[in-house]
């Protein structure tokens, strides 16, 4: 992978962005992918619009979710704790143990998730799954009021945010569920040469979609594509106790994983794989029977219909603060949609 764009993924997964305070992150994006884009924009819901060509005839979409799973502060008590809730969907007993940071308005706070240690809990209690209303959060307040002084209700808060490349070309860190996205479709925009471009590339860092796949809803609307592309994480099966049987085998390094079901138009999917061969560029074929929960769902379905494909990147661990990804995987991805947009023609029919 190129220097700038490790480093423009280093960024993002260094950022903060829990899903509705996007606002960093985006910048993050926009400072990236101005000078590469003929349009920047950030529309009223907060995604990150950069445009190629936009005065071609037809349109493509290109979508990844910047926005990440995260809490929030719900009630101080009098000791000055912090009980949460969540922002997307968290396994409670990933959190135990846990560092965090409270993103106030006056800057990072850290603090620690806490539990009764296993000491006092009873035998009953012991077999019981935690549930996230059993958690708090400590910063080191001594009371309500010194913690109110910092933390407000509704403040956003993280793990850790750090990046961490370990062998074979893996790394690792929170998000990755999708910043790889965003980076993905930024970079497939970047990538995609202009002298060969014969459609409108529209590439958008969407906002909300760990809360109800919301940007893509309403930035699909605004854009009106004729042919759209999401790009999300995938769950890797190479790892112990996932049934492939179930989840189909996804293995890290591999390339990313083209999707084929009813969500995805057999045009978009079938350009997509013979764009791969051409170009050599590995991919892996996976298979959902239903729309999944990623961007593609909405996309596929915005006004008229939008033919709409899934180019998904294998994540182990996901949902987690140690997100496992290949950035050869990465790297193939975006090549992949760029060499993609270039074969476009506006003369192509989508329709059956």
């Amino acid at each position: 992978m190129e220097a700038g764009a490790l480093n423009f993924l280093q960024k993002l997964i260094e950022t903060p962005s829990p899903s509705g305070y996007e606002g960093p992150i985006q910048q993050v994006v926009r400072e990236y992918i101005s000078p590469y884009a003929d349009q920047v924009r950030t529309d009223v819901h907060g995604n990150c619009i950069a445009v190629k060509n936009p005065e071609a005839s037809m349109r493509v979409m290109l979508a990844g979710h910047c926005d990440q799973i995260a809490l929030s502060v719900q009630h101080i008590d009098d000791d000055g704790y912090l009980y949460v809730i969540s922002i997307g969907g968290w396994d409670p007993p990933i959190l135990l143990g846990q560092r965090v940071i409270v993103w106030t308005e006056s800057g990072p706070t850290p603090g620690v998730i806490g539990r009764k240690p296993i000491h006092l809990l009873d035998e009953e209690e012991r077999k019981k799954v935690p549930k996230l209303k059993e958690l708090w959060v400590d910063i080191g307040a001594a009371s309500k009021e010194e913690a109110a002084q910092v933390v407000q209700i509704g403040d956003p808060v993280t793990v850790p945010l750090g990046f961490q490349t370990l062998r074979n070309e893996r790394a690792v860190g929170p998000a990755m569920d999708d910043k790889c996205g965003a980076w993905v479709v930024m970079e497939a925009l970047r990538r995609a040469d202009r002298k060969k471009l014969q459609v409108a590339l529209y590439a958008v860092s969407t906002v909300q979609e760990e809360v109800g796949l919301r940007g893509a809803v309403t930035s699909t609307f605004g854009i009106e594509p004729h042919v759209g592309v999401a790009v999300d994480v995938t769950h890797a099966t190479d790892c112990p106790t996932v049934e492939k049987k179930e989840e189909g085998d996804i293995r890290l390094g591999k390339g990313p994983v083209v999707y084929r079901g009813p969500n995805f138009h057999p045009k978009v999917v079938r350009l997509l794989v013979e764009t791969a061969q051409a170009y050599q560029i590995p991919v892996q074929m996976g298979a959902s029977g239903r729309p999944p929960g990623t961007d593609a769902a909405v996309m596929q379905i915005s006004r008229a219909g939008v033919a709409t494909g899934l180019v998904s990147i294998p994540n182990r661990y996901m949902h987690t603060p140690v997100e496992m990804v290949s950035l050869g995987d990465l790297d193939h991805a975006a090549n992949l949609l760029a060499r993609f947009v270039e074969s476009l023609q506006p003369t192509m029919s989508f329709r059956w």
